[in-house]
């Protein structure tokens, strides 16, 4: 059986030996779910950090496979998907096994395929408003609490320079996600992981969101990794303010919280691209801070360094 290289790299990067085992079992995973699921499974689509394929049910029709490590992740996605609106849905699953059984969405086009922006920011508002729900009680799912844990970590494993910020724009990333974590005042359970890539067409006018990490935290927040993503190569203030615009019109949201979520979480986001031996990053993602930055700049005629001298 042969493994796409970079998910192969993903897997070993980020599990390290638990992550080589796995993958070295991972022809006998997919032959025990043939078995139990009575299944075909197919060759699998372009993968990243689970082995994710079309699978053929011995009774007719598809399904879609997702195999992961065992652990939070793939355990945090199952609540996600039994909890969350407007998700795929969730067929069956063995979390022992790190398997997911998901229903196939057809024809499965994503929202990075179409080129009109105002729609796609009005089918992603539409997406985002069906699929946001009450925090579920007694959820273990990580919040944005754990996010700013994660910033305040980078801040203090690099003192000097990360990629393209100074420790100055780290640490004000993590101040900012302090101050929006301590005035939050209802959490919801949102996506998590909310872009282009992970919208799905389900039919005529129908979109469904798929790959949910499961997130505890404010829908202003959820977002901020949509502005960011398939963005040009020039003109990106333009796109991100016209999408910040559109969505915080369509969803009623708070645009001050919004822009300070959009500083906060680009800076944690572009910190997570670096490669620390080669020193590359996401060049695209590294530019969004100081848009975010600009744009909180020209709504409300104070820095966000202002802004925090005075909440403290």
């Amino acid at each position: 059986m042969r493994v796409q290289e970079n998910f192969a790299r993903n897997i070993q990067s980020s599990f390290k030996e638990e992550g080589r085992a796995w993958l070295e079992q991972l022809p006998e995973l997919i032959q025990y779910c043939e078995e139990k699921w009575k299944l075909q499974i197919k060759e699998p689509y372009c993968l990243s950090f689970n082995y994710v394929a079309p699978a053929l049910r011995k009774g007719g029709g598809e399904v879609v496979i997702k195999l992961g490590v065992p652990g939070k992740g793939i355990s945090n996605e199952y609540e996600a998907l039994k909890h969350l609106n407007g998700i795929v849905p969730l067929i069956d699953a063995d979390l022992d096994k790190g398997v997911l059984i998901l229903e196939k969405i057809e024809p499965g086009n994503t929202l990075s395929e179409l080129t009109n922006e105002s729609e796609i920011c009005q089918i992603a508002a539409k997406v985002v408003k069906k699929m946001i729900v009450s925090t579920p009680p007694q959820t273990h799912l990580p919040s944005t609490l754990d996010r700013e844990t994660d910033m305040k970590h980078i801040c203090k494993q690099s003192l000097d320079q990360l990629g393209p910020f100074s420790n100055a724009t780290l640490k004000r990333s993590a101040k900012v996600f302090a101050y929006l974590n301590k005035t939050m005042k209802e959490p919801m359970l949102v996506h998590g992981d909310f872009h282009h890539y992970n919208v799905l067409s389900n039919g005529p006018d129908s979109w469904v969101a798929i790959d949910p990490k499961g997130l505890i935290g404010e829908v202003e927040y959820d977002l901020i990794q949509f502005f960011m993503n398939c963005l040009p190569e020039n003109g990106a203030f333009g796109v991100i303010e016209n999408r910040v615009e559109q969505l915080t019109q369509e969803l009623n949201l708070n645009l001050q919280r919004l822009l300070l979520w959009g500083y906060a979480h680009s800076v944690l986001s572009s910190a997570w691209t670096v490669d620390e031996k080669t020193g590359n990053y996401d060049k695209l993602f590294s530019q969004c801070p100081d848009i975010f930055k600009e744009l909180y700049h020209k709504r409300f005629q104070q820095t966000i360094d202002d802004f925090l001298e005075k909440a403290s």
